[in-house]
């Protein structure tokens, strides 16, 4: 029996964004849904079912992409899954980096409050990981995003153990109002250093007011 095809809901493609989500010229695939709820949600479109934008195979996600082949080309770049959470859709991503062309780069942004079995099935194929900690301190960490941060520090210590893989690793360290403070953000990034994390991106969060 021939195997079906797969597809996932997305709630858009940004194209044609420079030095964003990695290298180059990237196309963002934004994946529905994520196992967190963040007080302060950037993108809260992708918790609700209306907003889904298409149920999408592999083949159509190319086809999409094909669109900007000759921006990847020109400047080695790709795609970048987001969303939402894009590793809960680990099979789609493995099958889609299966048919792309070679030279295309493969982004992902996560949290990385999955199963680790989603990380054993596309890290061969993903060039770099944009990873939000939110904040390290699991009392902050619960507060902020109703889960626990466990599986987030499980899974990095399991991505940096392999070989070559923190030249892979962009860390996001947000100050989020409310949340955490400065010295919140340093003792986090001190932490993460020890576990052999290079290279970071801090920024604070801007909320609106109501």
């Amino acid at each position: 029996m021939e195997k079906k095809e797969l597809s996932a809901p997305f709630i858009g493609i940004v194209r044609h964004r420079l030095a964003t989500d990695g290298k180059g010229v990237t196309t963002l695939a934004a994946f529905h849904n994520c196992p967190l709820r963040c007080k302060y949600c950037l993108n809260p479109h992708c918790l609700d079912p209306k907003m889904v934008w298409r149920n999408i195979t592999t083949s159509e996600l190319l086809d999409e992409l094909l669109l900007d082949n000759l921006y990847f080309l020109a400047t080695g770049g790709g795609v970048t899954f987001g969303g939402g959470e894009p590793l809960l859709r680990s099979e789609f991503i493995e099958e889609f980096c299966r048919i792309k062309p070679a030279q295309w780069k493969v982004n992902i942004e996560t949290s990385l409050n999955v199963d680790r079995s989603h990380l054993e099935r596309v890290m061969p194929h993903v060039d770099q990981y944009m990873i939000d900690i939110k904040d390290t301190n699991p009392t902050i960490y619960k507060e902020y995003t109703s889960r626990d941060n466990k599986q987030v520090l499980d899974n990095l210590r399991w991505l940096l153990a392999h070989e070559g893989m923190a030249e892979k690793i962009l860390v996001r360290l947000p100050h989020i109002p409310e949340h955490n403070t400065q010295a919140d953000v340093d003792r986090s990034r001190a932490m993460l250093e020890k576990m052999g994390v290079k290279h970071f991106d801090e920024f604070d969060y801007i909320v609106a007011e109501d």
